[in-house]
């Protein structure tokens, strides 16, 4: 059942800024010098979100680049969540008991980090060979706001996103290809309509070392599939928007469409 009321100990409003910028590839120092140029001119948020692999862009060699929890990565993104005040968030190779993942990291001031490991491997570049494929649900909470976490390639399974939780955000951090780029547009309008939630997509822009080219195309769209924020395509920047929950939950209870929605299990 949808939500009826805000809790007095939750946020109304969530400010979420998402930056969309080109990924040097393979090369994480390269990358975290350029981020913090980003970061460093930011107007104050509660959420900055980057794009998927922003380390490295999206390498096969997992062996090679992931880092432990307790890396070089996880560290810096520590370090500048206390310098801007605002939780960062963006995915990277991480191996974890001997595997590797492609994990979608929450990091707030505090320290903490929630974190969600990509469901869905993309089998045309030999993600799934190798990255292993997520087993957690991605659900997490910041700021009195439920939150679910999303890479890439999970834009195109619906059922994956299907908001049977009551979560107030979506987010997809993504390498989107210009080739497929309309397929991104569409979807992430979709997810937004379909599940009565603020959807955010962040994808990066600039060519990859497999020669594939990003378009960028970083938008917010609110619960009701209306564009909110949008970043110039093929261009370094980022959008930010005041997310207002109250406005969302008196839309859920007038048009009841969460509530009407089919029930059955999702296996896996």
């Amino acid at each position: 059942m949808s939500p009826k009321y805000i809790p007095k100990d939750m946020d109304s409003n969530l400010s979420v800024t998402a930056i969309q910028t080109n990924i040097f590839w393979e090369d994480k120092r390269q990358n975290w010098t350029h981020l913090e140029k980003h970061l460093t001119q930011l107007a104050a948020t509660d959420i900055i979100i980057l794009p998927e692999m922003f380390t490295t862009g999206f390498t096969m060699e997992s062996q090679k680049f992931s880092e432990e929890m307790t890396g070089p990565t996880v560290t810096w993104m520590q370090k500048w969540t206390k310098k801007t005040h605002a939780a960062l968030a963006g995915s990277c190779p991480i191996t974890d008991q001997g595997k590797y993942y492609n994990r979608f990291l929450f990091v707030s001031p505090s320290g903490g980090i929630q974190w969600y490991d990509k469901r869905h491997t993309f089998t045309l570049s030999g993600e799934n060979e190798a990255y292993e494929t997520g087993q957690n649900n991605g659900l997490i909470n910041y700021k009195g706001w439920k939150i679910c976490l999303r890479v890439c390639y999970d834009l195109r399974f619906p059922v994956w996103a299907r908001n049977t939780e009551d979560y107030d955000l979506l987010i997809f951090t993504a390498n989107w290809p210009h080739k497929r780029i309309a397929a991104w547009d569409t979807l992430l309008k979709a997810r937004s309509i379909e599940n009565m939630a603020y959807c955010v997509g962040v994808n990066r822009i600039g060519k990859d070392g497999a020669g594939l080219h990003y378009p960028g195309h970083t938008a917010i769209y609110d619960f009701m599939g209306e564009e909110k924020g949008r970043v110039s395509p093929h261009k370094e920047g980022q959008t930010t928007w005041i997310m207002d929950k109250e406005s969302m939950y008196l839309a859920r209870r007038k048009l009841n469409f969460l509530e009407d929605r089919d029930d059955f299990t999702i296996q896996s």
